[in-house]
């Protein structure tokens, strides 16, 4: 394995050419895919699985000096990695593939027979490298003074000053307080004693002896003041090292980040190339992500364009433990990540003939909302998998369209709650302003009871439990959620086990909070059951569908006060 390799650009043809992988296997019976690869919602292609099935054995003999997959019982550390492989015709129409990592790989960017990254910012002579040094130098300096004695002994010599000013202006305002008393008494004395010219003239000695005071306090003030002056001063001539420093490691970042940039090149299949700074900014985002462009399918995609080989279709999996966070399963397929990968395919995908996003392709008109009851004040609809709750960016068909369309006279607002669009059952909408804020105000204090049934992919040992995990949005990977205890919002379930049918356990969810994907995320997350929901596409393995249900529905109604309830069959 090599380490860290030149740029991918300076790669002679035999150097390239040693990247190309044939086939192992016969696979000319497998029908080439007519369209490339949609990189955020795919089945992978049959030849993508044979590429993957003879990149097994490599990935296993990485030794775990290099990277610690955390497949291992005894790894504690070990944590996987997503991988990529790309099918590509070269020159000369022969069939074969290329294959990734995302990021680095321990401690390099690059082993053969992983592509290399479209720019090799880790090359030791190299200005990154340089400028990286640089800035550790300063970081280095900093830390430096930040716990020098020096620094330590001017803190304290500062807070000893300002203590002892502290004190003496205390206790001179305590003296003049005990004077302004004496003097309140005099001035009493004297009203008995004086005639009216004698006390004039003694007020007049007491003013002047006040304002005397005063003034003597404040030049005392300003003498006390100055041990605390230079004492800041002798501070501030350090502080101000470390602000400088700070300053220009500040500016020096920003110069190298916007260098960066502009060596991350990325070409398209119209043989177009545009640096990375520009792509973000024609997206609309304008900085990109930290890690954009080191994700496998931007490398892959590059080393095929540069190679002049034809992308064919692609993959990404992931191999080896979940993150603690994220949900990771060993050896299943994702999507590339939208925040940083959707504006660098978005433009290398250009030129190319690619699978329609079948989000936006998904047909709902064949979808029946059924109504389960309705009176003046609400209606309840038992919403079917694949049809959205509210209308999407590009997606109108959603059972709020669907209301407004069939029962014009609603006025105020329609959705009081929501469900994923893979998500089939209970919802009740409003039919007045008045409706939407009583029932609104119930699901907000959780005074709701809902019951879902779902089928889980596995057998759980246990009859029930609870599951706390609180979620948030990956803000690399959206909508998808992740577990995140710092900054995610408290997300339990309450979950029973029903039965335990052929490998398959079905249970009942009873969800405390409302999360974004929380029955989802508490279903497969490895803290949580660990076993994806039956079809679930973002974190488990396609099917027909996402086995999850919205059996039951109880709340208070907004005319009648009363609670009712309302149940819907599982179609699974």
């Amino acid at each position: 394995m090599l380490e860290e390799a030149k740029q991918t650009i300076d790669f002679t043809l035999e150097e390239r050419a040693a990247y190309f992988n044939r086939f192992q296997t016969d696979v000319s019976s497998i029908q080439l895919p007519s369209l490339f690869t949609f990189p955020f919602y795919y089945d992978p292609h049959p030849l993508c699985l044979q590429a993957i099935e003879e990149l097994k054995p490599i990935i296993n003999q990485i030794p775990t000096s290099v990277y610690d997959f955390g497949l291992d019982s005894n790894s504690k550390q070990g944590i996987g990695k997503m991988f990529g492989v790309l099918v590509v015709q070269n020159e000369q129409d022969e069939l074969g593939y290329i294959v990734a990592f995302s990021g680095k790989l321990g401690p390099y960017s690059h082993q053969h027979p992983f592509v290399p990254p479209v720019f090799n910012r880790l090359a030791e002579s190299g200005y990154f490298k340089q400028v990286e040094a640089n800035i550790n130098k300063m970081n280095a300096s900093i830390q430096l003074i930040e716990a020098s004695e020096e620094l330590a002994n001017a803190q304290k010599e500062l807070e000893d000053a300002k203590a002892i000013f502290g004190k003496q202006v205390s206790e001179a305002k305590a003296e003049l307080k005990r004077l302004k008393k004496e003097r309140k008494q005099r001035r009493a004395e004297a009203a008995l004693t004086l005639n009216e010219i004698e006390f004039a003239k003694f007020k007049e000695e007491l003013a002047s002896e006040s304002i005397n005071q005063q003034l003597w306090l404040k030049h005392m003030q300003h003498n006390w003041h100055e041990p605390v002056i230079e004492k800041e001063n002798q501070l501030k001539s350090l502080t101000n090292q470390i602000d400088d420093l700070k300053e220009q490691r500040k500016t020096t970042s920003a110069n190298l980040q916007a260098w960066l940039f502009n060596q991350y090149q990325f070409k398209n299949g119209d043989d177009k190339t545009k640096g990375l700074q520009q792509i973000f900014t024609d997206f609309g985002t304008y900085i990109p992500r930290a890690g954009a462009g080191e994700c496998a399918a931007p490398k892959l995609m590059q080393f095929a364009y540069i190679s002049g080989w034809k992308p064919i279709c692609m993959a990404e999996f992931w191999w080896g433990r979940s993150p603690s966070t994220e949900i990771r399963k060993h050896l299943h397929f994702y999507p590339a990540c939208r925040t940083k990968c959707e504006p660098i395919l978005g433009w290398m995908l250009q030129g190319l003939d690619v699978e329609p996003n079948p989000i936006l392709e998904a047909d709902s008109d064949h979808l029946s909302l059924e109504i389960i009851h309705e009176d003046e004040a609400i209606i309840v609809v038992n919403k079917p998998s694949g049809l959205l709750s509210v209308p999407g960016k590009k997606l109108i068909d959603s059972v709020a369209e669907r209301i407004q369309m069939q029962y014009p006279d609603i006025t105020g607002p329609v959705i009081v709650h929501r469900l994923d669009m893979s998500t089939s059952g209970l919802m009740v909408v409003a039919r007045n302003q008045q409706a939407h804020k009583f029932l609104q105000h119930q699901f907000i204090e959780r005074t709701t009871s809902k019951r879902y049934v779902a089928i889980l992919d596995g057998e759980l040992s246990s009859k029930e439990g609870n599951v706390d995990l609180p979620l948030r949005v990956d803000l690399d990977n959206r909508p998808m959620q992740m577990v995140c205890y710092e900054h995610g919002k408290t997300a339990k379930t309450k979950w029973e086990l029903i039965e335990t049918v052929d490998g398959k356990s079905r249970v009942y969810f009873y969800p405390i909070t409302g999360r974004t994907h929380q029955l989802r995320m508490h279903a497969s997350h490895p803290s949580g059951l660990n076993m994806p929901i039956v079809g679930d596409d973002l974190y488990g393995l396609k099917s027909d569908r996402l086995h999850l249900h919205a059996e039951r529905l109880s709340f208070a109604h907004p005319t009648s006060k009363e609670r009712v309830e309302f149940h819907a069959p599982a179609p699974f």
